[in-house]
């Protein structure tokens, strides 16, 4: 039977469940869980004190925020323009302590915790909290144990070459700032978890994303790969990009699968021993 959507003009039919990555698009229980976060985490805006000079701030507390690996720091600064203190929450850089001075700005030392522009930042310094456009916060290497490199500086382009946490190289303009060192809590993943209670207590400070049913246990009603005699997929995992949202699900829009054999698989690890490097 056909019936017309309430909310579009066009007729569907009654063809069973939506999937659960339709179902995750619309919200509802799948919205993350922000009820006891701390708040927005980002470096203090940029103003006068920072582009010629610099301004000192102090680490008031180190907290934890839940669903978040990486501690934060409440550093206090005072307002350069009011009377009043501006508290500014920031992921916290390996080494930080309670009471330590934090100065931003472009004539600001070369120690871990400090903020400045990657202009004053020579070769090979490991950094965080890094910006990908100027003034916007920084946004990139803010994980847990997480940091960029400063891979080339280009001073007459105004840009700076910069390694980052995946292994990528970008090209961003040299007026971003970043804060020297790499994000504290580090190692983190390398505790096995044990046992399904602590993914359980893990993922419910962040999301409905967790415990996770295979697509293949499912009923065919339920998802492209379910049914049969047999928990098999039954059909190509491959996916093109412009499918019905329903069966994209599997490899979308794949380049290429399977493992790099050959020559290609030796030219990928000689790729990988130089990005170590």
């Amino acid at each position: 039977t056909l019936t017309a959507r309430p909310d579009s003009h066009h007729l569907v039919g009654n063809m069973g469940r939506v999937i659960r990555a339709c179902r995750k698009g619309r919200g509802s229980i799948f919205k993350s869980h922000t009820k006891h976060r701390k708040g927005a985490v980002s470096l203090r805006s940029l103003d006068y004190a920072e582009r010629n000079g610099y301004i000192k701030g102090v680490v008031k507390e180190i907290i934890h925020d839940p669903g978040r690996g990486a501690p934060l720091a409440v550093i206090a600064f005072r307002n350069p323009y009011n009377y009043k203190i501006d508290k500014e929450l920031v992921a916290c850089a390996e080494g930080m302590h309670t009471g330590q001075f934090i100065y931003c700005g472009k004539k600001a030392q070369l120690a871990v915790g400090n903020v400045l522009p990657l202009s004053e930042l020579p070769e090979g310094t490991t950094v965080c909290n890094l910006e990908h456009r100027v003034g916007n916060g920084g946004t990139i290497a803010r994980a847990s144990g997480d940091y960029c490199t400063i891979m080339t500086q280009d001073l007459d382009n105004g840009v700076t070459r910069v390694k980052l946490p995946s292994g990528a190289r970008k090209t961003i303009s040299n007026a971003c700032r970043a804060m020297v060192g790499l994000v504290a809590g580090g190692g983190r993943i390398d505790k096995p978890m044990l046992k399904a209670g602590t993914a359980h207590h893990k993922y419910k400070a962040k999301r409905n994303s967790w415990p996770r049913v295979r697509g293949v246990c499912m009923n065919p009603v339920e998802h492209p790969f379910g049914g049969g005699n047999h928990q098999h997929i039954g059909k190509p995992s491959t996916v093109r990009g412009d499918k019905a949202h329903g069966r994209k699900v599997g490899l979308i829009a794949a380049r290429r699968t399977g493992r790099l054999r050959g020559g290609k698989a030796t030219a990928a690890l000689a790729e990988k021993a130089k990005e170590k490097k």
